[in-house]
């Protein structure tokens, strides 16, 4: 769900002055030890061994078609610690797995909290959540994981967008009380659509910018950027069209910088070509388009496919492959499943078709 951008440097003058640089680097991510993890680790979450059922303490509405749900133990007892930019896998009462930002506070062992924006045009999970999900009823979750990780730093600039606010909330909040210098941006299309506005107005130690789309007009990620600090680390989570601008833009405005991003959405397939699935069990064979996700092509002759994080790390959509060489895109399978398995969200043929246990 999360990763990480380290800004290049560019031209050094001499063989010294790069070594100079390379020093820096060691120091600045790996001296600070326990204090400051700069890089996410290849495969940044468990898949097994820590689920339990919660109980929906209570369901309140935050926003436009913004729901937060409370979780408590079902067993009465202290939940696993969590930290800034985890995040919850949540089995709903269909059966579906969904991913969802933790956005309570760190401290509070008693309780979790999450939020949800109905999407109506989704894969169902958030219409669920929204429609079927009531106070008393039981849940089961994984997790927490983490795969936006919050770094200690001197100065951030923090950028959220929509329901992208609920795994920065908690990192402004760390900022604030750390005392760190911290500039946040908040956007949306009306600020009745936006969550958490007056927990956000609580943090005082920093700079809170509100930017609705209907008072600013759709922003400019050069912009926004540019409000960040020389070698500050900036966290963006929101829509793909913010995420891919800050992507674009960061190293051009603040190239000391490290860029942090987190999305709720398929990842974008890069370098892709069509290709055929044939689903052994039915025998249907079906084209996957260049720039369209396996996972996609899958489910429009399978609509109740599995699936959650839609980015290769949660490994829910996990198929077996009868025929064909997959190019595996993942950060989640063993070396050892991948002559026979692939994560159908992100990874694709390496030829023109595969086969596939469904």
């Amino acid at each position: 769900m999360g990763t990480v951008t380290v800004a290049p440097e560019f031209a050094p003058s001499a063989g010294l002055r790069a070594l100079g640089v390379v020093m820096d680097v060691y120091k600045h991510v790996f001296a600070a030890g326990k204090t400051a993890q700069l890089l996410s680790r290849s495969n940044p979450v468990r898949r097994s061994g820590f689920d339990l059922d919660v109980d929906v303490e209570s369901v309140r509405e935050e926003a436009d078609d913004v729901l937060s749900l409370s979780l408590v133990a079902h067993d009465g007892l202290r939940l696993p610690e969590w930290k800034p930019g985890a995040h919850l896998d949540v089995f709903l009462p269909s059966g579906r797995q969904r991913q969802y930002s933790l956005c309570g506070d760190p401290a509070d062992r008693m309780r979790y909290r999450i939020a949800v924006r109905r999407i109506g045009d989704g894969g169902g999970g958030s219409r669920e959540v929204h429609e079927a999900v009531r106070t008393g009823d039981v849940l089961r979750i994984r997790g927490p994981r983490n795969a936006f990780t919050f770094i200690r730093a001197s100065s951030y600039l923090f950028v959220a967008g929509g329901i992208g606010i609920t795994p920065i909330l908690p990192m402004v909040r760390a900022a604030d009380a750390a005392g760190a210098r911290w500039k946040m941006v908040y956007l949306g299309r009306s600020r009745s659509t936006m969550p958490f506005l007056d927990e956000l107005s609580g943090c005082a130690g920093g700079e809170l910018e509100i930017r609705p789309d209907d008072e600013f007009g759709t922003p400019d990620a050069t912009d926004l950027i540019d409000r960040a600090e020389p070698g500050a680390a900036v966290y963006v989570c929101g829509p793909p069209p913010v995420i891919e601008a800050a992507q674009r833009t960061m190293f051009v405005v603040n190239p000391t910088g490290s860029l942090h991003t987190e999305r709720f959405s398929a990842l974008p397939v890069r370098d892709g070509k069509a290709f055929d699935i044939r689903l052994a069990r039915t025998g249907t064979t079906i084209r996957v388009g260049a720039d369209e996700p396996a996972l996609a092509a899958i489910r429009r002759a399978i609509p109740g496919a599995v699936y959650s994080c839609q980015q290769g790390f949660c490994g829910t959509c996990k198929v077996a492959v009868l025929a064909g060489g997959v190019d595996h895109r993942d950060r989640t399978l063993l070396d050892s499943e991948r002559a026979d398995y692939m994560l159908s969200c992100v990874s694709r043929a390496s030829g023109d078709s595969l086969v596939l246990d469904l």
